[in-house]
C-alpha cells in the first residue's frame, strides 16, 4: 500500500507539473472551537494541554510542491489571516522541522478558531510530521473541523483527500475529491481538481488489475 501511495504522490507531481494554475456564516462558539483546539493538541501531543514549543523532531527537509501551495492558495486566498502561517509552516517543513511547523499551525487555529484554511493547514502539517506514514487521530480531527466549519466549501475536502492519498487511503482520497470537485465552481481550479481526479482513476484502476 505505502509503494501505492508513493506512485500516486509522485503521478501527480508529475501531473501536476504539466498543469499551468494561475490563479457568512455564523462562527461557531468559541467555546466549542476551544475544545476542538485541546483535543487536537491532546491527540498530537498525548497530553490535555499544548506547550508552546513541543519536542522537535527535526529531519531531513521535506519538499513543498508549489502547485499545491498554488491550489491552497485558490481554495483559501492568498492574503487571507492564515497566509503567513501557511509561508512560515512551509519554511520550517522545507527545513525538517516539522515539530514546529506544526506549532505555527496550532497558534493559527488558536488565534482564529474559526479559519478553515488554518485547520486544514494543521492537519496538512500533523500528516508532514508523522512522515506521511499514517492520517493520526490529530490530523483527522482537525480535517474533520476544517469541513464542519462549512461543509459546502471545497477546499478542506480536496486537501483531506491529498492526506489520504499520501497515507495509501486511494479509496478515501477518491471520495473526498469527488466532494471536492462536486463543491468547486466552474473554472481552472475545478479543472485542476479534475486533473488529480482522473490520475487518480486510473492509478486506482492500475492496483485493481494487478490484484
Amino acid at each position: 500500500m505505502i509503494g501505492w501511495a508513493m506512485l500516486v504522490a509522485a503521478g501527480l507531481a508529475a501531473a501536476a507539473a504539466m498543469w499551468l494554475l494561475r490563479f457568512p456564516r455564523p462562527l461557531w462558539m468559541f467555546g466549542a472551537a476551544a475544545l476542538m483546539l485541546g483535543a487536537a493538541g491532546y491527540a498530537w501531543q498525548g497530553e490535555p494541554q499544548m506547550p508552546g514549543s513541543p519536542v522537535e523532531r527535526r529531519a531531513a527537509g521535506q519538499p513543498v510542491d508549489p502547485q499545491i501551495v498554488e491550489l491552497r492558495q485558490a481554495f483559501f486566498g492568498r492574503f487571507g489571516p492564515e497566509a503567513a502561517s501557511f509561508v512560515a509552516s512551509d519554511g520550517l517543513r522545507r527545513g525538517g522541522a516539522t515539530g514546529s511547523s506544526v506549532s505555527v499551525m496550532l497558534a493559527a487555529v488558536r488565534t482564529n478558531p474559526a479559519s478553515q484554511g488554518a485547520w486544514t493547514g494543521l492537519g496538512d502539517a500533523i500528516v508532514a510530521h508523522d512522515g506521511g506514514k499514517t492520517l493520526s487521530p490529530a490530523a483527522r480531527l482537525a480535517f474533520d473541523r476544517a469541513i464542519l466549519i462549512d461543509p459546502t466549501q471545497p477546499g478542506p475536502w480536496f486537501f483531506d483527500g491529498l492526506a489520504h492519498v499520501r497515507t495509501g487511503d486511494l479509496d478515501g482520497a477518491r471520495a473526498r475529491w469527488t466532494k471536492a470537485y462536486a463543491l468547486t465552481p466552474e473554472g481552472r481550479l475545478k479543472d485542476a481538481v479534475a486533473m488529480r481526479l482522473a490520475l487518480l482513476d486510473q492509478i486506482i484502476a492500475l492496483r485493481d488489475r494487478a490484484g
